[in-house]
């Protein structure tokens, strides 16, 4: 068993808490029992993410993406009245870490993702508030198109859409984990050869073929397990707790 607040307040301290400004509470979402004797992580809370977490005889959940978002309604029915049910009547805590978790230098997505595409040289790519979220690197030796694909699907564990317009071999790419296509112009501007994140839009397949750069999308779920599932390892380090990755695949 461990103390609740210990674990918030260890997590906090770890991840910077409010270091970068985001889309929903950071941290603490849900208040459940004062004593955790198991640990859930997963992507997305949802229902099911719950339903298997108190199955599992999880105490506390840590989701990357939280249930409270600035835009939503706060009309509590449907789904979210069937989360916040689960939690309560289980007495289950929910802590939500986004951003922070992107950006951590040992923990955070794109980080992780980093160190498993075997990229060298990593330095940070683009920021948030002064707080650079992503990494970029070099692959040494140089990988081809076919090679790159295998190796995103080696790492992210599903099969990515490669618009591969760039230089082949590939020396250099660029990472953000989940929904940041936008940053495929950054990638440009710093001549790197390829760039990596969850998902595409529109206008990234002309832009990639006029600029001459090779993106990959692949997938926001995919690429966004490395961090939960890394604050699960380190508190079993820290608080000898055991824990449980709540997979609940998303092709998206």
């Amino acid at each position: 068993m461990a103390d609740r607040d210990r674990i918030i307040t260890f997590l906090d301290d770890l991840l910077a808490t409010g270091s970068i400004r985001d889309y929903q509470p950071q941290g603490l979402q849900v208040e459940g029992k004062a004593e955790v004797a198991k640990v859930a992580v997963g992507v997305s809370a949802s229902v099911e993410l719950f339903r298997r977490a108190v199955d599992e005889g999880a105490d506390l959940v840590i989701c990357h993406h939280g249930m409270f978002w600035d835009g939503d309604s706060r009309v509590v029915r449907g789904g979210l009245r069937e989360r916040l049910r689960l939690l309560l009547a289980h007495e289950v805590t929910l802590l939500g870490y986004h951003m922070v978790l992107d950006a951590h230098e040992e923990h955070g997505n794109n980080a992780i993702i980093a160190r498993e595409l075997g990229l060298s040289d990593c330095q940070p790519f683009s920021e948030r508030d002064g707080v650079p979220l992503g990494r970029s690197g070099r692959f040494s030796p140089p990988l081809s198109h076919d090679d790159l694909r295998k190796r995103v699907t080696e790492v992210v564990g599903a099969e990515p859409l490669v618009f591969p317009f760039g230089p082949d071999p590939v020396r250099t790419i660029g990472v953000i984990s989940g929904a940041a296509p936008q940053d495929l112009h950054q990638a440009i501007a710093l001549g790197l050869d390829a760039f990596l994140t969850g998902e595409p839009r529109e206008f990234v397949q002309e832009t990639a073929r006029e600029e001459k750069v090779t993106f990959v999308a692949a997938g926001h779920y995919a690429t966004e397990t490395f961090g939960v599932r890394s604050l699960g390892e380190r508190l079993e380090r820290e608080f000898g707790l055991p824990w449980t990755f709540i997979d609940v695949p998303n092709p998206v």
